[in-house]
């Protein structure tokens, strides 16, 4: 059984201190313990001259006062980081490396500070902070070296975002520096950080090491202060990134405040996970997991193991043997090297977990506690046991964010994934079997970024962690954690507005001038059928002589529900084997060949060309985008598993009516997604030609649905729809801040551009950009050996 302490047995970092003094003298060398913001390299005293003050959550003792930052001092560091920008982009790979090292032999040379300083201000235990999270700060520092060194071959093409705003949490204040700061400046961007309110004094500390190292100034900068200074930092027009670790609540407030805004958006936030036990695990293992899962760090964890499934057979024991083991569980000084258990971090928390805890008893599950007594001098909250614990009730399904653990059973695996992923949440899970098989099968039915086979709470710098569904998107470590900070060098050809339509092709009338065409109007593509629409209207489409070419359905909210449904009923489509869609994906370029002069007659032959041998792309990497295997410092493996998204929605771009379709559909559908299209609104009958290329081609009902319509209407009813898991939008900058906005309601995927592209162009049209888009990557960790 692999456990946290064990993740960096091989380490030397020295003992834990035996008292707080070097931290508190280090306090006392900043202004008596008062702190102003960090920027531009110095430091500077808040505009406005307000200050608040800092608690060690174990002693109530005030720690320090620290500077509130306003919008004043948010525009000074932004102005800051926008004039290093070009300084820190322009070095070389090698020159931003070297810095990196740096700030890796900084941490390690402060380590026993930061390891104090990191418990008085949060409450953890110092085993925890001195053996794993500062050990795991340097590690990130070493990692993203290596990536800085290699960025310009790893990931050709790409430049840096620019200024980076980051707002971090307060239950890993030092690690979460290190998981943002250290890609961030990898790729080459300037970085304003915004520390928790409660907990910044490790990255004011840091601050001070980033300064030692030689960081050039303005690179990197830290403005302290409550939710208004991380709501000017997520506002301000002259950040270009917001990375966010932190609750969905705010999560969702920062995706509505950015929608539209051109920012690039990284959310890391709530979870409820999982911790699936099956009845041929070792329980005594089970047991020191459960510890690591919920009473590490006070259970104050993103991933925390808050939900024990167990299955029925073994549940009675495993409850007896948790009780045994929590009655010797040590809650205490953090300081003391012989704590399990330290102090909540502020009292606001601790009344939250006392009210979830009252509420779970109200509604009829059963508490445990041990008989011993916390401390009362601070904010202690004993580990807590909830038993007969219903799936829908309250404490199963709110992120409690304390040592609260909610047991509940299961009979089959099939029940045991449903409890598992019966929640909004995916952020994480842990499975417990000795059957590998049986592990490996039900590791990629779950819905969560991470999981962890016979352990728990396993992170390293290679390994990308993050969540799905309402645990936020993108990820954090390793080289998928390296593209949230890079983009594509695309020319900037400016945005669309709702006047920049491209003009419908006109087509030739086959028909003699003297005989009136042939009307025809395409119906909707729905479940592998064409459908009529709901409200049975139709909108026609118009060459540029201002001859009718045909009509089209007129989709609205029941037509995007139906089409919803059937591509979850087409969920065989993500099991399937990557040669089988590639073959799929042969026949449509196949047949869509055959008919090659037809399309051309509506579109050009260059279009048709390019579709084809675009779908012939995607076929290819059907089968071959392949995850990966980590190298993380664990007597194990990290695989990198890569998975479809699950459903899709898509507005098409207007320009290249059958080329922009086929460029988003088929990476989608490639690797096992299904879709909900929405082609372009002026041109859309090349899309509405492409039904009888799909019914033609072997493609499964419910993998690729076509609505027609009114493209920014029917964009939002799909952004809004929770069974919808991600949106690409290609339009205007109107609608692309109506679909980010949208998102909020579920935390979906978004992928929303109002810039031009050349379709026909493979370094815009095509490629890993939009593989990636279409892909989640789960990491499971599975140790191995005795």
């Amino acid at each position: 059984m692999t456990t946290v302490a064990k993740l960096f047995e091989t380490m030397e970092y020295g003992p834990a201190p035996e008292s707080d003094a070097p931290a508190l003298e280090w306090l006392k060398q900043h202004d008596n313990a008062r702190f102003g913001h960090f920027i531009d390299g110095r430091w500077v005293a808040p505009t406005e001259g307000q200050y608040f003050e800092t608690i060690n959550p174990a002693t109530k003792a005030v720690l320090a006062r620290v500077a509130q930052g306003s919008k004043t001092d948010v525009d000074a560091a932004v102005a800051a980081a926008n004039a290093a920008a070009p300084i820190w982009a322009g070095l070389t790979p090698h020159a931003r490396a070297r810095f990196l090292y740096a700030l890796a032999r900084e941490v390690q040379r402060h380590s026993r500070l930061l390891a104090v300083l990191e418990s008085m201000d949060n409450g953890k235990p110092i085993r925890e902070t001195r053996d794993l999270d500062i050990p795991l700060v340097a590690r990130h520092f070493y990692h993203h070296a290596g990536w800085a060194q290699l960025r310009d071959s790893e990931f050709p093409g790409s430049v840096p975002v620019g200024v980076v705003g980051q707002i971090i949490p307060w239950n890993f204040p030092l690690l979460m520096v290190a998981w943002k700061v250290a890609p961030a400046l990898a790729a080459g961007n300037t970085v304003i950080l915004k520390p928790a309110e409660f907990t910044p004094l490790t990255a004011l500390c840091f601050a001070e090491i980033a300064q030692a190292a030689g960081l050039p100034a303005g690179v990197f900068n830290v403005v302290t202060g409550d939710g208004a200074t991380g709501k000017a930092l997520v506002e301000h027009p002259n950040v270009q990134k917001i990375a966010f670790t932190g609750s969905t609540e705010v999560g969702r407030i920062i995706r509505k405040a950015t929608a539209g805004s051109g920012k690039k958006l990284t959310l890391e936030l709530g979870g409820k996970s999982p911790f699936i036990v099956f009845e041929d695990s070792d329980l005594d293992s089970v047991v020191e997991g459960v510890v690591d899962a919920i009473w590490f760090n006070q259970g104050q964890v993103c991933c925390a193991g808050s939900r024990l499934l167990v299955q029925e057979g073994v549940a009675d024991r495993l409850t007896q043997k948790l009780r045994a083991r929590m009655e010797k569980l040590r809650v205490g000084s953090p300081l003391d090297k012989a704590v399990d258990m330290g102090a909540i971090v502020a009292p606001v928390q601790l009344e939250r977990i006392r009210g979830l805890v009252e509420q779970g008893v109200e509604e009829g599950a059963k508490m445990w506690q041990p008989s011993w007594a916390c401390p009362t001098e601070g904010y202690f909250y004993p580990p807590t046991l909830f038993t007969d614990v219903s799936p829908a009730a309250t404490i199963a399904q709110v992120e409690i964010f304390g040592p609260v653990l909610v047991s509940m059973t299961f009979r089959t695996p099939k029940e045991a994934v449903e409890l598992a992923n019966n929640t909004p949440y995916g952020l994480a899970a842990s499975v417990w079997t000795e059957n590998i098989n049986l592990a490996l099968d039900v590791a990629p039915k779950l819905k969560a970024g991470v999981v962890w086979i016979n352990s728990t709470n396993l992170f390293d710098a290679a390994a990308g962690f993050g969540g799905y569904r309402e645990s936020g998107f993108g990820r954090e470590g390793g080289r998928e954690g390296m593209y949230e900070y890079l983009q594509l060098r695309i020319a900037d050809v400016g945005l669309r507005n709702d006047s920049m339509q491209a003009p419908a092709t006109d087509v030739a009338n086959p028909q003699s001038p003297s005989l009136p065409p042939i009307d025809r109007t395409y119906k909707l593509f729905i479940g592998g059928k064409q459908a009529r629409p709901d409200q049975g209207y139709s909108r026609k489409i118009v060459g540029l002589d201002g001859r009718v070419l045909g009509e089209v359905a007129e989709g609205n909210r029941k037509d995007v529900r139906n089409a919803v449904e059937a591509a979850h009923a087409a969920e065989g489509w993500a099991r399937a084997s990557g040669h089988l869609r590639a073959q799929i994906l042969y026949f449509i370029a196949e047949n869509l060949a055959t008919r090659a002069d037809e399309f051309a007659a509506k579109v050009g032959r260059a279009e048709v060309d390019a579709s084809i041998a675009r779908l012939f792309t995607y076929a290819a990497w059907a089968d071959k985008w392949d995850g990966a295997v980590h190298h993380t410092p664990i007597r194990g493996v990290t695989l990198a598993m890569n998975e479809p998204v699950g459903v899709i929605g898509i507005a098409a771009p207007d320009d290249s009516p059958l080329l922009g379709f086929v460029s988003l559909v088929a990476p989608a559908v490639a690797l096992g997604n299904t879709v909900i299209v929405i082609p372009s609104e002026p041109q859309p009958i090349a899309a509405t030609e492409f039904y009888s290329v799909l019914e033609t081609s072997d493609v499964p009902d419910g993998v690729i649905n076509v609505i027609t319509g009114a493209k920014d209407a029917l964009a939002k009813v799909l952004a809004e729809h929770d069974d919808v898991d991600g949106m690409w939008y290609f339009g205007n900058a109107a609608g692309v801040k109506t679909v980010e906005l949208a998102s909020a309601a579920n935390m979906k995927r978004t992928w929303a551009s109002a810039r031009t592209r050349d379709w026909l162009d493979t370094r815009q049209g095509e490629g890993r950009e939009f593989l990636r888009r279409a892909t989640e990557v789960k990491n499971i960790w599975i140790p191995y050996g005795e």
